[in-house]
Order: C-alpha cells, then structure tokens, then sequence
C-alpha cells in the first residue's frame, strides 16, 4: 500500500474516532469545538510523525488537556512510529521522559479544571503514560534497531556469498593453470619431436621409398595438427591465447588452402557478413566444425569432391559435404564428431553428421549470439551469487519477527479506544422518575450520577448534562454540577 494512502487513512481513522465524543462523550462534557479541535490535532500527528518524528511524540501530551480520551488513545500509533525512526539510545529515552513530564502536566491542568481527586489523577497519569506512551515507545525503539542489524547482516551475507564464490572460481581456475602447464611441459615436446621426426622420415621416404611418401606425409600432418589442437585447449585452460581470428573468413580460407594444397579439392560458398566482431565461443565452434570435416576428408575421401559452405545470417549454418570417394571408406571411431555435437551443443546450436548421396556431410546451426557459458566452466560453472534479500522480499518468518512488537504495541491503543467506545455508546444515559426525585442540590456529587447512568448528553449550559426519563417519550431532565462535583441544580425538559 502507498505510504501516503496509509497515513491518509491513519489520520482519518484518528479524527474519526476522536468526534464519536460529540455524541457519546467520555466524563465530563465539553464544548464542542474543543471536541473538534482535539480530533484534528490527532490527526495532524500522523503525518507530522512521519517528518518529524520527535516533535510528533511531543505534542501527543497536549490532548491531555481536554477531556477526549477517544483522541489520546491512537496517539500510541504516532508514538511507536516516532520511536521507531530514532536510532539515537539516549535521544529516545530523553523525548519519553519529556514526553511524560509534558502528558502529566496537561493531565493535571484538565483535573484542576475538572475537579478530579488525586487518585484519578494519579491513575489517569499512570494509565495514559504506560500504555499509551511508554509501551508502544519501546516496543518501536526495539523494532526500528531490528531493522539496520538485519541490513547489516543482509549485506555481510552477500558479501560472504560472492566472496565463496570468487575462492571457488579462482581454485577452477588454478587448476585449469596447473593442468594446462603439465599439458604443455609433456605433450607439446612429445609432438613436437613427433612432427620433427615426421618430417625427416618425410625426407628418408621421398628418396628411398617414393609409395610410402603419402602415408608419411600424413602422419606429418596429423601431428600438426594435434600440436593446433593443444594449442587451443591450453587456451581455453587458460595456458596460452586462442587464436584471435578463429571462426573468420579468413581463418576458414586458410583452412580450405591447407586442405587444397594436401591434394584435396576443396570449394569455400560464404555468405552473409564476416564474423570478426562474433562471440569468441561461436568463432572457436566454426573453426573446429570445418577443420574437424576437412580432416575426416583428409583420412577417408582425399579424392572426393568437397564443399565448404558457411551461411551468416540470423543463425550461422555450416557444412562440410564432399561427393562419392574412389578409395574405400575406413571405419573411424566418430571421437572427433562426438566432440563436435557435444561442443555445438554447449552454445545452443545442433549438429548433425552422416552420409549423404554417396558421400558424408557435416552441419551444425549455430546461434550467431550464444547466451549459454564457455566450455570451459560448462561442467561446473560458478553461478553468479544470488541477488541480497531486501525489505520488499518479506518471508513469513520475518513477517512474524517484525511484526511481533508492532502488534503488542497497537494492541493497548486500539483495546482503550473499543472499550472506551463501547462505554461511550453502551452506557445507560437515562432515569426513572423516582431516581430524579431523590437527587438533592448541594449533596448528590456527579461521580455518583455518571457511575450509575452514565454521561448523559451534553447540554447547551456549561458543566449540565441530559438524561431521558424513563418510560416518558416525552421528558427529559437535566443536572448542572459546579466545578467541585456537586449538584447545583436540577429541572425537567420537554424533548
């Protein structure tokens, strides 16, 4: 609910309630315009609490001046309200004191006025300084220092949730340095050596057997080919960088070179823009997708017709299709495809691999913007920490929790103002005749009256009050008490 739609309602809820003692009064009967100067003024409170909380819990102590119980009693709201907002210890309990010296003031010059005794002073002063100050004051104070602790630990719980987080991604990451670096120290140098003898044998076999020169060229190539292959795990591990321009035009022109100078007949169809400026991960996809093809041309069809063909549009679409071969088809064991789909797969795309008019064909559909994570975390990616948990996020335990206090300290404001407008409205406020009769002027006090008959409505004569006589539709009487509680006069009234 909008805050100034929930102080509106407050504040009318408040003037409300202080007017029903226009019509049902509680003690003494006052003027009017008293009466409706105190249900004003209890309604200004509330959004005055809101901006100035501690002059809001000042002036409640003067509606203790007239006699409206029903406008002091939702003062406790502003009361809790104002405490709530005031961090300061010291400043909340000087105001409370301040506060209750003031109400007691006021309360002692409406009881001068009023002609009350001590007692009903003192139990006045006690009632109204308790319950309806005191009270709804500290359960406010305790409520409003809940409120920055549990910021405060919303805050060191998502400190400490990144900060997991983070240790978790840099050990990933540690350990991918390591792995990458044994990769590196022992692999590269076994390839290394692996292509360099490659090459000599490639040599040896040119000049002492030519028919052997093909299948040592090949395993040239291959161990080439392997050593580009660590290259770019140890990037993705983080060991060395990838290569930068992987997946472009031109890096597949390069591609198709290779294949056409190995002997292959290879054809490049690209359509659409380049993709220099695309994501790393779809680059890296492309490149691994026409370099593993070609390479399965290489070792199965190296006379086959082969077209290379990459679609840049909305999706990337590309294939590697060649034609029917001469020599016969060896069984591969399809690792090098598996690794493909599963890589495809990883950023969204499909991919598919088989043979097709007598030759083979590979395709994969790419996504030209993947929004799934590297390969590299894929398996056991760090999730981004989860957002903190805000005051608007409210679960049913913190419901309970904060609105323990809250609703203990509406409980004595809104339990006063039922039982006094119950009073109000319930109270006998008539007589019989014989009950009339046995007033006597001078000697009947008002304390005795209103505890039997209850208040009576006030009449137009200063300290008189009204009662109907009973079984008479058409009679009322009216008794005037001095300012001391004795009956001063008496008379009866047509209605």
């Amino acid at each position: 609910m909008n805050v100034r739609l929930r102080d509106g309602l407050w504040a009318a809820g408040a003037f409300l309630l202080a007017l029903v003692a226009l019509v049902a009064p509680l003690g003494r009967p006052v003027h009017w315009w008293l009466i409706l100067a105190s249900a004003v003024w209890a309604a200004a409170l509330v959004p005055i609490s809101a901006r100035w909380p501690r002059w809001a819990m000042v002036l409640t102590a003067p509606l203790n001046a007239v006699n409206n119980l029903l406008a002091i009693a939702p003062t406790s709201l502003v009361v809790f309200r104002a405490a709530r907002s005031i961090r300061s210890t010291w400043q909340q309990w000087a105001l409370i004191t301040t506060t209750a010296v003031l109400q007691a003031g006021f309360g002692a010059l409406h009881s001068w006025r009023a002609g009350d005794s001590m007692f009903e002073y003192v139990i006045g002063t006690v009632f109204t300084v308790v319950f309806l100050l005191l009270f709804p004051a500290v359960a406010g104070a305790l409520v409003g220092r809940r409120k920055p602790l549990t910021q405060v630990l919303m805050e060191r719980n998502d400190y400490l949730e990144h900060a997991r987080l983070l240790t978790a991604s840099t050990a990933r990451s540690d350990t991918r340095a390591h792995i990458a670096s044994e990769m590196h120290d022992m692999l590269s140098h076994r390839l290394r050596q692996l292509t360099a003898h490659a090459g000599a044998l490639e040599d040896v076999a040119a000049k002492e057997a030519p028919e052997l020169r093909e299948q040592v060229e090949l395993i040239r190539k291959t161990s080439a080919v392997a050593m580009e292959e660590l290259r770019e795990i140890l990037g993705v591990l983080g060991a060395t960088e990838a290569n930068e321009d992987a997946g472009t035009r031109a890096d597949v022109e390069r591609l198709v070179a290779a294949s056409s100078d190995a002997g292959v007949y290879v054809q490049l169809d690209w359509s659409g823009d380049d993709l220099s400026d695309a994501d790393a991960r779809l680059r890296r996809a492309v490149h691994r997708v026409v370099r593993e093809a070609l390479t399965n041309v290489h070792k199965h069809a190296p006379s086959a017709r082969t077209r290379v063909s990459v679609q840049v549009a909305e999706r990337v679409r590309v294939e590697v299709a060649n034609g029917p071969s001469s020599e016969p088809r060896g069984g591969g064991t399809r690792r090098g495809l598996i690794g493909l789909e599963e890589r495809v797969g990883l950023i969204g795309g499909a991919f598919a691999a088989g043979p097709v008019h007598g030759g083979f064909r590979v395709a994969a559909d790419l996504p030209l913007h993947p929004v799934v994570q590297e390969e590299a975390g894929a398996a056991g990616a760090v999730a981004e920490a989860p957002p903190p948990i805000t005051a608007e996020i409210l679960t049913v335990p913190r419901v309970i929790g904060s609105g323990c206090l809250a609703t203990l300290s509406v409980v004595p404001a809104l339990g006063t103002a039922f039982v006094l407008l119950m009073v109000a409205v319930f109270t006998q406020a008539e007589m019989s005749r014989q009950q009339f009769d046995a007033f006597q002027v001078s000697v009947t006090r008002e304390a005795d009256v209103t505890e039997e008959h209850g208040f009576g409505v006030p009449s137009n004569d200063s300290g008189c009050l009204r009662y109907h006589v009973r079984d008479e539709d058409d009679r009322d009487v009216q008794l005037c008490f001095s300012r001391d509680g004795v009956l001063t006069s008496k008379k009866e009234m047509a209605r």
